[in-house]
């Protein structure tokens, strides 16, 4: 049999995936990796690494995002919000596939103690929402313009394992896990101006604990911890990790952070190989001959899903699915959607279509150029904004002369005169006349992200299928 490395990875890959594109045995797939018999155990091992990828993530995240002494830029310590007072630029590495089209107001919090306390001004009819993850990322509750309204608001975020009373005029909301990510965006047109009376609002959010709550409250003092990489994007942080250090900290974190009940089956499976929910990893079931491929195979696995998952969706090259925010035991959406947009929004919320090729299925390059054109009348239907985004190949910003990572209809887009609007995704000035339109690339690859955010829910509607996304075509 001869099989070159990337055959086998691909076929084996599948096989494990349960995608019917391998010609490989799981015997045949065991042997070439020198796995032998313990093929099964690698599979087990691989669905734990997919598995727990969402919680391991969100811990490297916050532990990068908290390991300051106050608020500063995009982070803060514990248990304090952090007030994003301007778009991040090409520099930021915190958080794969960052926006530019709101403000975040956002912080970690632990509610294993007790409950905290959050308290929103009155947004004023501002498009706003407050998105609340738990530790395997899915949003629990998310107050906003939406589903909440812009009035002032005060809630309580419990515990998984908490009982008790609180004040008059406080609502509870539950969270399934001791980690609570609130990932609070702000929309903003980016103006000075704007930019001031966003601030305002942010500085009106107050998040405290339960027995501090209409008490003068002055945050703890945090100690910097030095020997975490605070350089290190968090995502290359997870993946370099081996499989024995990933396993004891993923079984470390499900002490505070329970698996939802649904994923009993699953873990039963894993007990096999040393994962258990409330205990310590046991290192010793998990085979050595074996153990060095299993976070390569795995991610490579989460990557597949590009291709293979059945609510991925192919549009002109635009990939996207309306299954974001809540999971339930897609474990490869989930984590998926952790290693390309960690924070992602439910999709009556926000819907993420994400395009590497081009009209003819070719990989987008900075030494090309390239027209989105959005017939008339059909600009991106949101009640709350749309925009499209420019990412290099690692999910990050590009650097460019206008300091513009993203183009909407805030940049007063010009229409062509049959009423069509073209966006100009290339490297270089398309011209003055045009720059309004303009969407920077780099010299490299790029990738592409549309937001929706608050989609229309019905005809024009990307949820529905009744309105579909442009391809971006390479210009001759």
């Amino acid at each position: 049999m001869n099989i070159t490395r990337r055959n086998l990875t691909i076929g084996g890959i599948s096989l494990l995936a349960g995608t019917s594109t391998s010609t490989l045995s799981r015997a045949e797939f065991g042997e070439l990796l020198g796995i032998g018999e313990g093929i099964e155990d690698f599979a087990l091992a691989t669905d734990a690494y997919i598995f727990g990828y969402p919680l391991v993530t969100m811990e490297m995240t916050r532990r990068v995002f908290t390991n300051v002494a106050k608020p500063e830029a995009t982070r803060g310590p514990m248990g304090q919000i952090v007030k994003v007072r301007a778009y991040p630029n090409a520099s930021y590495r915190d958080v794969t596939a960052p926006n530019a089209d709101t403000l975040y107001t956002t912080g970690f919090f632990d509610v294993g103690k007790e409950p905290w306390v959050l308290s929103i001004p009155d947004m004023k009819g501002r498009y706003a929402l407050l998105p609340m993850l738990d530790g395997w990322t899915t949003v629990f509750q998310v107050p906003g313009k939406r589903t909440t309204g812009t009035g002032a608001q005060t809630y309580a975020i419990t515990g998984p394992g908490w009982k008790g009373s609180l004040p008059a005029g406080v609502k509870e909301y539950k969270s399934p896990t001791s980690m609570v990510w609130l990932l609070g965006r702000i929309y903003c047109t980016g103006t000075p101006e704007d930019y001031a009376e966003v601030h305002k609002l942010q500085d009106e959010f107050k998040l405290v604990p339960l027995s501090s709550y209409g008490k003068p409250y002055t945050p703890p003092e945090h100690t910097v911890d030095p020997n975490i990489d605070m350089k290190t994007a968090v995502r290359e942080q997870v993946n370099r990790m081996d499989a024995v250090a990933y396993f004891t900290l993923l079984c470390k974190l499900m002490k505070d952070n329970p698996p939802a009940a649904a994923d009993a089956p699953q873990l039963a499976k894993f007990a096999r190989i040393g994962i258990v929910p409330g205990q310590d990893f046991d290192a010793s079931k998990l085979k050595a001959d074996f153990v060095k491929r299993v976070p390569e195979i795995g991610f490579d696995r989460i990557m597949l899903q590009f291709k293979v998952n059945k609510d991925m969706k192919d549009e002109n090259g635009w990939g996207f699915t309306t299954k974001t925010g809540i999971y339930g035991t897609d474990y490869l959406m989930r984590a998926l959607v952790t290693a390309i947009g960690l924070g992602a929004n439910r999709p009556q919320d926000a819907v993420y279509p994400t395009s590497m090729k081009d009209a003819e299925g070719r990989k987008y390059s900075g030494t090309n150029k390239y027209v989105m054109r959005f017939a008339k009348g059909q600009l991106p239907p949101a009640l709350g904004f749309w925009s499209v985004t420019m990412y290099n190949s690692e999910y990050f910003f590009v650097d460019n002369p206008l300091n513009r990572y993203s183009i909407s209809a805030r940049q007063n887009l010009k229409p062509n005169p049959d009423g069509s609007t073209d966006l100009y995704v290339q490297k270089d000035s398309p011209g003055k006349d045009k720059e309004s339109n303009w969407l920077p690339a780099p010299s490299g690859d790029f990738v592409l992200m549309m937001r929706l955010y608050w989609p229309n829910e019905k005809n024009p509607s990307i949820i529905d299928g009744s309105w579909k996304i442009p391809p971006a075509k390479k210009v001759s």
